[in-house]
């Protein structure tokens, strides 16, 4: 819910009603099962059914192995794997945001996880997936519609999705990676660390932009205190970032979309002669991170704190005069420098409920300055499964 947006109150706007049904058990001695359906109001009264996971994995394989197999989230990193209901901000961190899209990196797909025999945990998981859909946005996110673009804003990269080649070989899918280990630094504090990559091909460009892939790598850091004589686990202190690097391949554009030799209404024109732009390929890179702190400093309270930062090389096409639809065009909105500073506060009546209250700066370096103030509520019924640490 979201109570002030750029200083000024906004009646109590409700962005978003999300009851999360989950179904999960084991089948036999040898598989589980898990899925997770939402069902969504949002801010204009339309209802919405999304299917977050539906998955299963087996149980008793020797040496440590399991497969996942189903619509599953891609293990990268420490947040894009763990359902909203689970993070302890209201939104999502602004890196992953931006490389995975609102609702994370997920698909149909299998994953191997193998557990190593080590006096530690040690777990090495290499998945393939659907590299196509709007749950995959730095791969093969969904192209445009002519006819029914937005035209008042250029797409990413100033090219649209057009270069979708469909799946013909292996190569076509998204395959991705994450080794996790994790220490017992005391009696009262563990380290967890950990190491992701994600590499497939995006539709970034016009039809004949040839093969243009995706590349991701992220890093992750995860410690926690908790004190000897702890009641209900609090007090506690937790510390967990993460940073990511992303290699995007852009392919060739033409904005003489009609062929016509006209510039017209919704293309982008090269302002030096009037015609519409003709961009070639290149290679983007952007980068992020994200650091946040939470406090449980008493039975059911926690207060978080949590910085984030994302930006990107300026690429040959935000340096050329170009204009859309009489706008000027420089620094592309969505790889443009964006930081964000977020205090709140949660209250935890018992392991079913939570209510927060969160305060969002954000700067972003094309718009300006937001300031928004979030109030979030949540309740679950019946049995869940446990949260990963």
């Amino acid at each position: 819910m979201l109570l002030f947006y750029q200083g000024q109150p906004v009646e109590f706007t409700v962005v978003a009603i999300t009851p999360s049904n989950v179904l999960s058990g084991a089948v036999d001695p040898y598989f589980a099962g898990n899925a997770n359906v939402l069902f969504q109001v949002d801010a204009d009264g339309e209802s919405n059914i999304e299917l977050e996971e539906a998955w299963l994995e087996t149980l008793s394989l020797p040496g440590g192995l399991q497969i996942r197999a189903g619509q599953i989230y891609t293990e990268f990193g420490r947040q894009n794997p763990t359902h909203p209901h689970t993070w302890a901000f209201v939104d999502t961190p602004l890196v992953l945001g931006r490389f995975f899209g609102p609702d994370g990196l997920r698909n149909p797909g299998g994953r191997l996880a193998w557990l190593m025999p080590t006096p530690f945990y040690s777990e090495l998981m290499f998945a393939v997936q659907d590299s196509h859909g709007e749950t995959a946005s730095s791969f093969r996110s969904s192209g445009h519609s002519h006819g029914h673009e937005d035209h008042d804003a250029a797409p990413f990269a100033y090219r649209h999705a057009d270069n979708d080649r469909g799946v013909e070989h292996l190569e076509d899918m998204l395959f991705s990676s994450r080794y996790a280990v994790s220490f017992d630094l005391s009696d009262t504090q563990v380290l967890l660390l950990g190491a992701s990559g994600a590499l497939g091909p995006n539709s970034r460009g016009g039809e004949e932009a040839g093969r243009t892939t995706s590349q991701i790598l992220g890093a992750d850091l995860t410690w926690k205190w908790k004190s000897a004589s702890h009641h209900a686990g609090f007090p506690f202190v937790s510390f967990q970032t993460e940073v990511l690097l992303r290699r995007y391949d852009a392919g060739a554009f033409d904005w003489d979309e009609d062929g016509d030799g006209v510039a017209g209404p919704g293309e982008i024109i090269d302002l030096r002669s009037g015609a519409a732009e003709l961009l070639g390929g290149e290679i983007l890179t952007d980068y992020g991170f994200y650091s946040q702190l939470l406090y449980g400093f008493r039975p059911g309270w926690v207060a978080g704190l949590r910085f984030d930062y994302v930006s990107g090389q300026t690429a040959d096409y935000e340096g050329r005069a170009l204009a859309l639809d009489g706008a000027l065009l420089g620094r592309d909105p969505q790889r443009a420098q964006r930081w964000r500073l977020s205090p709140n506060l949660t209250w935890y009546p018992s392991e079913f409920s939570k209510l927060r209250l969160q305060y969002n700066y954000d700067d972003r370096l094309v718009e300006g300055v937001d300031h928004s103030v979030w109030l979030q509520f949540e309740f679950l019924l019946g049995a869940h499964a446990a949260h990963k640490f």
